[in-house]
C-alpha cells in the first residue's frame, strides 16, 4: 500500500523528492502546474549534502549525492566551459557529458510539454567540503589531488575520461554541477529498458539498418510495441527533442513496468546534448522523416514555439535564467539558443513535407489523458 493511500492529508509534510515520486503518472513524470516542482528544484539546489559516492554504470563520472530526509540526486560535474563546441572530428560516442546540457534538456523537455525528464538543477558546490570531506567511496577519495594551478581536482573511476589527464577541478574549490532528481527505487517501481529501433551503430565504420533502408519504418510499424498504441509517436516526440538539442546518443529508453506498453518514455541521460550549435544533425529526425507520424499536441506546441511572441529561443532563455547557475553565466550561449529556432523550423518543414505525401500524419491524442498514478494499486496493467 502506498503512503498516499494511507494518509493523503500527510502528503504536504513529505519531503519534495517523495512528493515527486508520488506524483508520477501513466503519461508524465510531473504535472507542469504542480507547485512541488519548484520546491523540488529548490531542495536540490540548497539542501545540505550528507554524502557523495560514485554511481556505477555509464561511461563517465557521475556521483550519487545524499541529502537529509533520505533525498538523493545524480550529480554530473562541469567538464568544459559553456561555449566550447564539440570537436567536429569526435564521434558522438566519444563526446564529453555536459552539466549544462542536463539542465537545459530538462527545461526544453518541459517547454515542449513532454514532462518526461526528471527535474534537474544547477548548483555551485565546494569540491572539498561537499565531496572530499563527505565521501566514503575510495574510488572517489583516492583520486583527489591539487593541480599545478592550486585547484582541488579528482577523477574517480569510469570507462572514459576518469584519469589525471581529464580531472574535474574546482576553482580552487568551487565547481559547477547539475543535480537531477532520482527516480523511485527499482525495487518499488521497476523500469524496462528498450533498445531504440533507430539506435546508431556505435561503430566508426558500420551503418545501422535504418541508415541504409529508407523504408525501415514499415517494418518498425509492424513490430510490437510500435504496432499499436502511442509508442511510435512517443518515440517520434523523443526524436524531435533530440534533434532540437542535437543529442545523437539515444541508444535506449526506459518505461515504468507498472504501466505496461501504454505509457510515456523516460528521456534520461542527456549530457551529450547541446554539443554543437553551428551545425545540425538531420539523421536524428529519421523516425519522423521515415514514419511521417506526429502527435497533434506536439505539433501544436512546436507551431506555437515558432511564433514571434513565443519563440523557442526566448522562452528557453527566460526559463534557464531561473536556474541558480545562470547568475554565473547563461546556461546556453546565444548561438545554442538561435540553433533551437533554426532546428524547430527544420522539424516543421519535415512535417510539412510529410503532409504533402500522406494523409495520416497527425496522431490525434488530445482526447486521451487519463491520470493513472504510479502509486495507485488499482492501476490497470
Amino acid at each position: 500500500s502506498s503512503p498516499e493511500g494511507r494518509a493523503p492529508a500527510k502528503r504536504k509534510t513529505y519531503p519534495p523528492w517523495l512528493r515527486f515520486h508520488l506524483g508520477i503518472s501513466r503519461w508524465e513524470l510531473y504535472n507542469r502546474k504542480d507547485p512541488n516542482l519548484a520546491q523540488l528544484t529548490h531542495y536540490l539546489a540548497t539542501q545540505r549534502i550528507l554524502g557523495a559516492v560514485q554511481k556505477t554504470g555509464g561511461t563517465q563520472l557521475k556521483l550519487l549525492i545524499s541529502f537529509p530526509n533520505h533525498g538523493q540526486a545524480l550529480l554530473k560535474p562541469m567538464k568544459q566551459s559553456r561555449d566550447t563546441e564539440t570537436d567536429v572530428n569526435l564521434f558522438y560516442f566519444s563526446d564529453f557529458e555536459r552539466h549544462n546540457a542536463e539542465i537545459s534538456a530538462f527545461h526544453l523537455d518541459r517547454l515542449l510539454g513532454f514532462n518526461r525528464i526528471p527535474p534537474v538543477v544547477g548548483r555551485l558546490m565546494n569540491v572539498t567540503a561537499d565531496i572530499r570531506e563527505k565521501t566514503t567511496d575510495h574510488k572517489v577519495s583516492r583520486t583527489f589531488f591539487t593541480s599545478p594551478a592550486g585547484n582541488v581536482c579528482f577523477y574517480g573511476q569510469c570507462e572514459y575520461y576518469c584519469s589525471t589527464e581529464h580531472p574535474v577541478c574546482g576553482r580552487p574549490h568551487l565547481l559547477e554541477v547539475s543535480l537531477a532528481a532520482i527516480l523511485p527505487d527499482l525495487s518499488l517501481a521497476p523500469r524496462r529498458s528498450w533498445r531504440s529501433p533507430w539506435r546508431r551503430s556505435y561503430s566508426r565504420t558500420k551503418l545501422a539498418q535504418w541508415e541504409k533502408n529508407p523504408n525501415y519504418c514499415d517494418s518498425v510499424k509492424q513490430t510490437p510495441p510500435y504496432s499499436q498504441g502511442t509508442r511510435l509517436v512517443d518515440l517520434i516526440d523523443m526524436a524531435v527533442l533530440d534533434f532540437l538539442m542535437s543529442n545523437m546518443d539515444r541508444h535506449h529508453y526506459e518505461t515504468f513496468e507498472k504501466f505496461g506498453n501504454e505509457t510515456f518514455l523516460l528521456h534520461l541521460d542527456n549530457g551529450r546534448a547541446f554539443g554543437r550549435h553551428s551545425q545540425d544533425e538531420p539523421s536524428i529526425l529519421a523516425p519522423l522523416q521515415q514514419c511521417c507520424r506526429i502527435r497533434r499536441s506536439t505539433l501544436l506546441r512546436l507551431r506555437l514555439l515558432a511564433l514571434p511572441d513565443f519563440r523557442l529561443s526566448d522562452v528557453m532563455r527566460e526559463s534557464l535564467a531561473q536556474d541558480p547557475l545562470a547568475d554565473a553565466a547563461p546556461l546556453l550561449s546565444e548561438a545554442h539558443l538561435s540553433a533551437l529556432d533554426r532546428r524547430l523550423a527544420a522539424v516543421l518543414q519535415v512535417v510539412h513535407t510529410c503532409q504533402e505525401k500522406h494523409t495520416d500524419v497527425i496522431h490525434d491524442d488530445l482526447d486521451r489523458y487519463d491520470q493513472d498514478s504510479l502509486t495507485d494499486r488499482n492501476t490497470k496493467q
